[in-house]
């Protein structure tokens, strides 16, 4: 790789409810795939800041970062994904009331989802993530 050639790096939260499920977002763009909430890093910023700026972008909550539990590469975009462990930072709540999620223009939808149900590489990412052991993870995609 020469100095000048450019990939692409990306910061996604894994976020589970108290079932177990995954927090998926549904995206108005490319093949308007579910997907971890979390995006690609901007100019001068480090994965961290990138992760917490998407997740406040996409889900209008602040998160809490647990820790870094792999990072993948992606051949088809030429990508490497940080994945991290986060919680929602939520207000103070009714046990009742939904989850104050405020979606960007980027996405429809948002659910909880079971992770058996997700592609493979879905699945890796976050069974890797949930089952941390404290040694990051890599595999390429």
């Amino acid at each position: 790789m020469a100095f000048n050639d450019t990939f692409r790096l990306s910061s996604h939260a894994v976020i589970t409810n108290e079932q177990g499920q995954v927090l998926l977002l549904k995206a108005n763009y490319g093949n308007f795939a579910w997907g971890l909430p979390g995006g690609a890093l901007e100019p001068n910023e480090t994965i961290h800041e990138a992760l917490i700026r998407e997740c406040q972008e996409e889900l209008g909550l602040q998160v809490v970062v647990n820790y870094l539990s792999g990072v993948y590469y992606h051949g088809a975009y030429q990508s490497q994904a940080f994945i991290f462990r986060c919680e929602l930072q939520l207000p103070n709540m009714i046990e009742a009331e939904p989850l104050p999620i405020q979606l960007s223009h980027e996405h429809s939808a948002f659910a909880f989802h079971d992770i058996d149900t997700l592609s493979a590489v879905q699945q890796q990412r976050i069974k890797d993530c949930l089952n941390f052991n404290g040694v990051v993870m890599s595999a390429k995609f």
